[in-house]
Formats: C-alpha cells, structure tokens, sequence
C-alpha cells in the first residue's frame, strides 16, 4: 500500500507539472515570398526552451512554464524577428514569424541547426539533398537533375547512361519506392540515363533512405526515395524559360491570393519540359549515335501542376497532377513507350487547440509501358494504384509519437510472349492496408526510435509483422554512433532478368495467387518478397568545414520470387524463387567553406542471388564505387560557378557466351521439317557459371562553368557551359553476342544552355 501512494503521489505530481505548462507551435516564412524558413532556430529569449524548423518551416516548443516571454527566430542571412507571447496552463499558442534578408550575403553555410538535428534524430542511412545541393554537379546536357545526384550517394549504383535504372545497396529497382508528393512513380527515370522526370527547381526537398527505414515507409524492401516540391511563388508571378540542345523547358508560378502575415494564401506552379536530343543530336552529336540518320533516339515530355493553399494557422493542402512520357524508337532494335499519369491531394492540417497534427494523402498513380521489337510479340505491361494514407503525430518535450494507416488498390495488367512462343497473361487486382506505430525518444545522450508495422495483403491473405528500430548515441558533441534494424515485405515484384544487360521492357506484376515452390521443390505458404536490415555507423564532425560518415550494412533477402521468362513448356512454372544478400561499407566525406564545395564517397559492396543450384553475382554487383564531386565560386558574388564530377567504378559482372547454335521452334509440331527447314534464330550456350566474367572499370569525368547576369533584383540570364565525359572514355554499355559488336556508353558531349528568369 505504501508503494502504490508513492507511485500515485508520483503520478500527481507529473500531471501537475504538464498542467502548469503549455506549448507554443508556429511557422517561419520569408517576409518577401512566403517561403518557409527551413532549419531555422526558434526559442524563448532567457530561457532554454528552443526548437528547430522542418522542411514546412513548422516547429513545436512544448511543456514551456505559465508566463510571458518573446519568442524569436535567427538564420543567417536573415534579420532575426521576434514577438511576444503568453503562455497559459495547458494551452496550445500558434504564432507565425516571418524574417527579412539582410541585404549581408553571407556565404558561409548555417550548419548549426544541421548539426543540432544531428544530435537529436537517429537518420542512419538517410540522405537529404536540397535543390541547391542539385545545382552544385556539372550539368550534364545543360540542366541539373536529381538523378545525377543520386548517383554520387553512397550505396547507389547506375547501370549507365541508357536506360536510367538505379540500384540502391543491392535492392533492384522494383524494390525501391519513389514518390512524389506521396505518390508512387513506378519508372521516374528516362530512358536517357541523365533525366528524371522531376523538375529540379520544383524540388524543396529529397529524402533518399538507403536501408533501415521505419514503420512509416511500406511496401517496399530496399530502399525509400521521397520527393517534395515546393509551394508556387505566394507574393509575385515569376518563372523561368530555359533551352539547350538536350531539351526545352518551362516553368511558371505566381500567387492567385498574396501571401499576407497572418492571413491565407493560395498560389500554383506549372512546369513543362520536352527533349530535342531526338532531332539535335543528328547534327551536333551524330558521332555518338548507331545510326545517324537515326540520332540519338530519346524522347520524353513531362508535365506537373500543383495548387497550395496555406492558412493562418499553419495548415495547407496541395492538389497537384502529373503526366509523364518517354519513347525510346530505334529501328534497328525496338520501339518503347512508357507513360505515368498521375494526381492527388496531400495535407497538413493543424487543429487549434490538440497537440496532434494531421496529414496525409489520397490520389492516384497510373504506368504503362509497351514495346515492339523485331519478333512483333505483344510485351505490355500496366499498373495502377489508389493510395490514400493518414497521419498521426504528438510532439513532446523530448520525444514524438507518430501513428498512422495506409491503404492502397493495385491492379496489374501484364502481357508477355517469350522466345520459345509461350505467352504469359496475367491480370491482378489486389488491397493492401498497413498501420503503424513510431514512437521518438531522447534519453540524455541517447536517442531511441522503435516502429512497428502491420500490413495486411489481401489478395494473398497475409498478414506481417514488421517490427523496426533505430538508435543513435551522442559520444560528444562531434562524434555519434548509430544503428538500425527492419523487416521488411512487399507484393510487386518485376518481369525483369538479371541476366540482362540491356533491359528496355521492364512489367510489373502483384504477387502470384497461383501455387508457387521454391528451388528445394516446396510449396510457398508465403509468396510475398521479404528482406531483413541491420547496419550501424558512425559520425564524425572535425570541425565546422569537415565531417565524415561511415556505415556498414547487411540487407538479407530470404525471400525474391522471380518470373520464369525462359519457360519452355506451359506446364513449366511461371514463377520461381531466389534467396539473397548484400553486404558493404560506405563512406562520406563533406568539406565547405565560403565559395568550395567538396564532396568525396567510396563504397565497397557486394550482391548475390542464390537459385538453388549456385550463388552467383548480380549484374549490377558493382565492387568499388567513387565519386567525387567539387564545386568552386569564382568570385564573391556567386555570378561565376565551376563543378566538376568524377565517377570511377568496377566492372559489372556478366555470363560468359559458349557457343551458339541454330534454334529450331517446332512451330509445326512433329510434322516439322528440321532436315531442310533453315531456322533464322540463333540460340545463344551460356556459361553454366552465372555472371562469372567481368566488364571493364568505368570511369568518366564531368564538367561545367555558369555565369549569371542579373537585369533586375527578379529577372536575369544563366548561361552553362558543360562537357560530359570530358577525357571521352569508352565506357562499355553491352556486349552484342550475335554481331561480336561492342557497344559503349555515350562519348564526349559538349553543351551549351540558357536560362531566363523572372
């Protein structure tokens, strides 16, 4: 009895903490456009209350004492702003700051709120690159984009300049989810390996999480590539009109209702952009073409709108839309299109008066792609998905909790005739529902982050436990270690061979509801991709100008079912399954200083698949990886820029060829005449050995130089200079067997772009 008055005496006393306090939430925007101020420090002036901005410029102090104080904001390059507030017992204050340019450009970098983000999230194997950070690598045709970026990310591999397909930390590329504003984009690259489909001066934010993520990501088990775009210009119309030989584009934004201290505001964006690579390029780089009455034969054209409405509380709501297009037409090969469609409505509601916020997202996303080859045999594939997710999130004092539920539709429709003349139709429509629970806690130097989630896939009946953690320990100011560890499970899985080399069609399917073995013969009770995670690593900051990241990784894949593409008779198996794993250590060195940039990686990998009769490399086990990427302003006022990008990376694995022989398809049955029919198709005798050869290394040089003249305060001309694989190395893209043709990557091309703004 007398523990039991303590631990109520205890308890009394902690509500009547909480009850003598209140908490302060609010935004940070610029005066001047509306733009959130991002990873700014607020806090209460004589006190040691403070917090950090997000990416929204949103922030929460909370358990603040009863009283009054003044609450101000500081960034650098920003005049600090500050406002009185009244704290009441157990109320919830919203009060919004906006910040003036101080008219001093300062150059050095505010790290300080980096580095106290740092210190107070575990954010082991997440990247999160800025649309500056974008700009600052050589763009390559003329125009920056994130998928060069991605590229020089640890972990991140790229088969090359055609085909736009990345591998992250031996996942393939159905096994990582990219969204846009929430929503799933199944193929953002172009076929042109230098161009994604996102506008790079649409882009606030990208967050790139290599392995280890939490309960909040689903439905995929490698790794998680999220976009965010901004909101259009709240105060002005501006936009911009840029041109080069690779491609046009546009983009146009302005407020519909001015943004107004205090009050609401709506603005939209509209962006546009199509290549000329298709027609410029049989007259500027026709050395770089198989054909140069063909050219290089890329086309693409993507379109996205976006509608933001902000309210004075802090609350807004997008509607955007989104049509992209590729086209790859070589005669002498095949003939590609693909298309992703798109739309939605995503927010972040802040009730007055609860201490949880609100967000989400409901939309759609829809991919299609077919392709012609020489055979004229149908190969089609389509997916469509209704997504609809709802948020959760408590701040505390030290901690957050963060709940949340998630719905998806699929359907798949995919058609396929092999080279034996065996056709594989299948249609799917299946749910899938996840939930999840993340709870945040900072313990002295220790920071914990424990998720768990729940997902249930309808169409096969299953349910999974996924139970996830992250942790972090500050050792000093400087040094911090941190690990994490997942489950992870998804149901799509793709018609593409990893003995490809060069994969132009790449379908996707739901899992089978068709009996499916594993290569021991037994039946799969669960036929769901599954994949364990555990990495941990270290962060070191020699000072302000150096830091350094390592982490070590483990990604196990007990589990990958595989479509059987080669089967030769209708009773064969469509699907069969592998196991998996990939193991390495990556490493990241930044330095920066006023005017340089300096950034360095190296990761050291290895992948393997397990069919049940060997273990065999994958095409895209690339050993040794090294980026290095610098970027230099020529003078103060930041009108001249020089970056230069330098990739260096080991051979991809291949099957070694036999021998070859003349392929007779017994179309006619026994009645076919083998004695005198002279078949046109020659089979290829692989090596027994899987991907036991090995490609020449890769490596290429990348560089470029930007002038800006400015007109006025708003408008002005860039000007890129820019030469990709300055030293014109000939990468190897494939082997051709049949024809003993090497075919490489793309040589030396130099560009010239511009770029008027306003």
């Amino acid at each position: 009895m007398k523990y039991f008055l303590q631990i109520v005496l205890i308890i009394i006393s902690v509500c009547s903490i909480f009850a003598q306090t209140g908490t302060i939430r609010g935004n940070v925007y610029e005066k001047e456009t509306g733009n959130p101020v991002i990873f700014c420090n607020v806090a209460l002036d004589g006190t040691s209350f403070g917090a950090t901005t997000d990416l929204d410029g949103f922030f929460v102090i909370s358990n603040v004492p009863v009283g009054n104080y003044v609450l101000r904001a500081t960034y650098i390059g920003f005049d600090s702003s500050s406002v009185k507030v009244t704290i009441k017992k157990g109320a919830i204050a919203y009060q919004s700051l906006t910040m003036v340019e101080n008219g001093i450009k300062l150059e050095e970098v505010s790290i300080s709120a980096a580095r106290e983000q740092a210190r107070t999230t575990v954010n082991i194997s997440q990247v999160s690159v800025s649309q500056k950070q974008i700009k600052s690598l050589p763009s390559v045709g003329g125009e920056a984009d994130i998928v060069q970026y991605l590229q020089v990310i640890p972990g991140i591999i790229s088969t090359g300049d055609q085909g736009g397909q990345i591998y992250i930390r031996g996942g393939a590329p159905v096994q990582n989810k990219i969204l846009l504003d929430g929503l799933n984009i199944f193929n953002p690259f172009h076929s042109i390996g230098f161009y994604s489909v996102f506008e790079t001066e649409l882009i606030k934010n990208v967050d790139v999480l290599t392995g280890g993520f939490g309960a909040e990501h689903g439905g995929r088990i490698s790794a998680i590539v999220d976009i965010s775009t901004k909101d259009g210009n709240k105060s002005r119309t501006s936009g911009f009109l840029s041109g080069g030989p690779f491609m046009v584009k546009g983009l146009l934004e302005g407020p519909i209702k001015k943004f107004k201290e205090g009050g609401t505001s709506v603005s939209y964006v509209v962006t546009a952009k199509k290549s000329l690579i298709e027609e410029t390029s049989k007259s500027l780089y026709s050395y770089a073409a198989t054909d140069k009455e063909i050219g290089l034969p890329f086309t693409f054209q993507d379109l996205y709108a976006k509608l933001s409405v902000n309210t004075a509380n802090g609350s807004r709501i997008n509607v955007f839309g989104f049509n992209f297009n590729d086209a790859y037409k070589n005669p002498l090969l095949a003939t590609i299109d693909w298309k992703n469609i798109g739309a939605g409505v995503n927010f972040h509601m802040i009730p007055s008066g609860s201490s949880i916020i609100v967000d989400g997202v409901i939309g759609f996303s829809n991919y299609n792609v077919g392709i012609a080859e020489q055979d004229q045999q149908p190969r089609t594939s389509e997916i469509g998905e209704l997504n609809a997710n709802i948020n959760f999130t408590f701040f505390g004092d030290k901690n957050e909790i963060k709940y949340g539920l998630e719905l998806r539709s699929i359907r798949t429709d995919f058609e396929f005739v092999n080279p034996f003349a065996i056709r594989f139709a299948d249609e799917q429509n299946s749910t899938e529902l996840g939930v999840f629970a993340k709870y945040r806690q900072i313990i002295g130097h220790l920071i914990i982050d424990p998720s768990v989630r729940v997902q249930y896939y309808a169409a096969l009946g299953n349910v999974t436990l996924e139970p996830r953690m992250g942790i972090k320990y500050n050792f000093s100011d400087k040094f911090r270690f941190k690990g994490a560890a997942g489950r992870y499970t998804q149901n799509i899985l793709s018609t593409s061979n990893e003995r490809d080399v060069v994969n132009l069609f790449n379908g996707f399917l739901t899992g089978p509801e068709t009996v499916v073995r594993d290569f021991n013969g037994n039946i799969l009770d669960n036929k769901l991709q599954i994949s364990n995670h555990a990495i941990a690593g270290f962060e070191y900051d020699f000072s302000r100008k150096y830091s350094i990241n390592v982490e070590g990784y483990y990604k196990d894949f007990p589990q990958l079912l595989v479509v059987n593409r080669n089967k030769q008779d209708k009773d064969d198996t469509d699907y069969t399954a592998e196991s998996g794993e990939a193991y390495g250590i990556d490493f990241t060195f930044k330095y920066e200083v006023p005017r340089v940039y300096l950034y360095a990686t190296y990761s050291h990998g290895y992948v393997t698949r397990d069919d049940g009769q060997q273990v065999y490399p994958t095409i895209f086990d690339r050993r040794h990886n090294i980026n290095f990427l610098a970027t230099y302003d020529l003078d103060k006022k930041k009108s001249w820029q020089v970056s230069l990008r330098w990739n260096l990376g080991s051979g991809f694995p291949f099957t070694r060829t036999k021998g070859f022989y003349n392929y007779q398809d017994y179309f006619d049955g026994v009645s076919t005449n083998y004695e005198t029919n002279n078949p046109d198709n020659v089979g290829i005798i692989y090596s027994s050995v899987r991907n036991s050869g090995r490609l020449p290394y890769y490596h290429r040089l990348d560089i470029s130089i930007q002038k800006k003249i400015e007109f006025t305060k708003y408008s002005g001309l860039e000007l890129n200079a820019s030469v990709t694989n300055v030293y014109n190395r000939p990468n190897i893209f494939y082997f051709d067997r049949l024809s003993y043709n090497r075919v490489d990557q793309l040589p030396i091309l130099p560009t010239l772009s511009a770029k008027f703004y306003f």
